[in-house]
């Protein structure tokens, strides 16, 4: 039966997880040519957590732990008890699943009991959050869905050739979730989303379909698995471009002005290439909610980890009454970018 009513969204929930096994700069010093300068001021990262081959950490793990204590937050922040039998759609950004097939977010699915829900994964690389939440907002604003679960989780570790600096020292492992939920239209939280894709034909950065099993271990270096290969110079040129423009159009859609905006969430992939962004935007470095000294590149996670660590450590500082305006922005492979400006 055809609905025609239209609904608006918020978010009530969010949360994030993240392996326990911390990777600093000087551990990978022991097993590649670098040190803590050289990786800080070319990145800005500290350390990263790694997911622990021990433990057999799977990205279905960490993404049903952030999916858990998404369902576990949602009355904390939104006074919303909800059930996962409840959650209507699971949607999961991924690109290292667990699997080819089944798809991670049918895998998670079962892991938290959400009985009632489709369930799909998403590959957009490091926007794939952005890419997914946007898709998450038209299936509410529909009528189809009434509460959805959306999910960012990546294990890099995976893919990566721990010989190569230029992408072992880049990449980490985590989770994050949100719970997006239908409302009146009239208090939709959600203002605009600009998605983009550009087909990478020059393969700038890109992975073949052999997962990497044995993450930060001593590896064979004369029979190695399909690794992330990437052109740094590449990525960083079109990511400079690609950040501002996402975010401008995003917020110019939203009919608001850039100085407005009271939090930047942007995909924690170099901290140079959010300081540029910010001098394009002609905005302070004290709007940008960064953690990638800690984490590194998550990937698809790297959006919702940053906002969900931020509002517990009050860097995103709520008012009573006051709704906050923020702009979440991703880049990556595919090549891929995108924006959401919503009200908070």
């Amino acid at each position: 039966m055809k609905n025609s009513a239209r609904y608006g969204a918020k978010i009530i929930s969010w949360s994030r997880a993240l392996p326990e096994r911390v990777v600093t700069n000087n551990d990978l010093a022991q097993i590649l040519d670098t040190d803590d300068e050289w990786i800080v001021k070319r990145t800005g990262i500290k350390e990263r957590r790694i997911a622990d081959p021990a433990k057999a950490e799977t990205a279905t793990d960490l993404g049903a732990m952030a999916a858990k204590f998404a369902l576990a937050n949602a009355e904390k922040y939104s006074q919303t008890k909800i059930d996962a039998t409840e959650i209507d759609l699971i949607i999961c950004a991924t690109a290292t699943g667990d699997f080819v097939f089944p798809s991670t977010a049918c895998m998670i699915q079962d892991r938290i009991g959400a009985s009632n829900a489709a369930a799909f994964d998403m590959s957009a690389a490091c926007t794939g959050f952005v890419f997914a939440m946007n898709t998450a907002y038209n299936y509410i604003q529909s009528g189809q869905f009434k509460n959805i679960m959306v999910i960012g989780v990546d294990l890099m570790s995976k893919y990566i050739d721990w010989a190569d600096r230029g992408t072992a020292v880049i990449f980490g492992d985590g989770a994050g979730a949100c719970i997006i939920s239908a409302t009146d239209e009239a208090d939709d939280c959600f203002h605009s989303f600009y998605i983009k894709s550009r087909g990478d034909t020059e393969m700038s950065l890109y992975a073949d379909a052999v997962a990497n099993q044995y993450p930060v271990a001593a590896v064979d270096i004369t029979n190695k698995p399909a690794m992330v290969q990437m052109n740094g110079k590449a990525v960083y040129e079109f990511a400079v471009k690609a950040v501002p423009e996402a975010l401008e159009a995003a917020i110019e859609q939203a009919g608001f002005q850039v100085d407005e905006i009271d939090y930047f969430i942007p995909h924690q992939a170099n901290i140079r290439i959010v300081q540029s962004a910010a001098r394009r935007l002609k905005i302070s470095m004290d709007k940008f909610i960064c953690n990638i000294d800690r984490y590194g590149n998550t990937s698809a996670a790297s959006i919702p980890i940053a906002f969900d660590e931020a509002c517990e450590l009050g860097q995103i500082k709520r008012e009573p009454g006051k709704k906050l305006k923020l702009a979440f922005v991703g880049f990556g492979a595919g090549l891929t970018w995108g924006a959401t400006v919503l009200e908070f």
